[in-house]
């Protein structure tokens, strides 16, 4: 295995491959790390729900991050437990929710097809696209810009898995001084957000929705409104956003940042959260270019 794999990541998430290296003067058999991907059925109270395609690792914090982020359900506490199993075709999470969760589960039944692309495969209708989100504008605390800037030079050193294959997406949390405290990885860039919020919620960590949330992939509409549903006032992306993400984090009172990297990244909403930034709208629809020491 590469250098800086952990075991227990690579025998869960990683497979070896034989490979021919070609190159203009030679070919050679070697070998290469791959990320698996394997099918993973979320069912709810016994009812199937979704079928998704996912890195197997951290498979748990994977179904309750969905069930949040997807308004399943409202809080941690009305998940009442999750059972993994392993089949010849993946993997089933059997999810036990509230009755009044499922109650209304059924009501706005989606049909959900694998995804590690777009968010909104299976959706029945336009209705079902945008859903009701908290304002966020009071959510979280005052954040010094060169906690973020500390936060994007330590991102790196915690994507063991994206390292070893460069085929994974990461989500991580920091907390306000910009420590981060949680990183999960997955080939599906909307997997690895919720992998990383079910794994907040199940720390049930002082302060965490204080802290910020950093992405490595662009940031879409559903990517904002997975952090709107698990209550984060800042979402901080290393490529770029949408026009609707960037719409729905201004209606939501969500900072939105993208095309991040340590000392350089654009605040497209809310500058306000951040510490010496302007209030002014206008500043936000210049979309204003920071950078910044850490």
């Amino acid at each position: 295995m590469k250098p800086g794999v952990p075991d227990d990541a690579a025998t869960e998430a990683i497979r070896i491959a034989q490979v021919h290296r070609v190159t203009s003067s030679a070919i050679r058999p070697d070998t290469d790390l791959l990320a698996r991907e394997c099918a993973v059925a979320l069912e709810f109270n016994g009812v199937s729900h979704a079928v998704m395609l996912a890195t197997p690792l951290d498979l748990s914090d994977f179904a309750l991050g969905f069930a949040v982020s997807e308004g399943i359900i409202d809080r941690a506490e009305q998940c009442y437990g999750i059972e993994m199993h392993e089949g010849d075709e993946g993997w089933t999470a059997r999810i036990e929710i509230s009755a009044s969760c499922f109650a209304r589960l059924k009501q706005s039944r989606r049909n959900l097809t694998g995804r590690t692309g777009c968010g909104l495969c299976g959706v029945e209708s336009l209705t079902h696209v945008f859903r009701t989100l908290p304002d966020l504008r009071e959510a979280g605390a005052l954040l010094d810009p060169a906690s973020i800037n500390h936060a994007l030079s330590e991102l790196a050193s915690h994507q063991a898995i994206g390292a070893a294959t460069g085929a994974t997406h990461a989500a991580a949390w920091a907390d306000p001084r910009g420590n981060i405290r949680i990183v999960r990885e997955d080939v599906g860039r909307h997997n690895a957000l919720d992998k990383l919020i079910g794994a907040g919620l199940r720390a049930n960590s002082a302060g965490w929705r204080d802290g910020f949330l950093i992405i490595t992939s662009r940031a879409s509409m559903e990517m904002v409104q997975k952090c709107a549903m698990a209550g984060f006032g800042t979402l901080i992306a290393l490529s770029a956003p949408t026009d609707l993400a960037v719409r729905l984090a201004q209606e939501h009172g969500i900072c939105l940042v993208g095309f991040a990297t340590p000392g350089r990244w654009t605040v497209y909403s809310h500058p306000q959260r951040l510490a010496g930034l302007p209030t002014d709208h206008a500043s936000v629809n210049a979309t204003a270019q920071i950078s910044q020491r850490g």
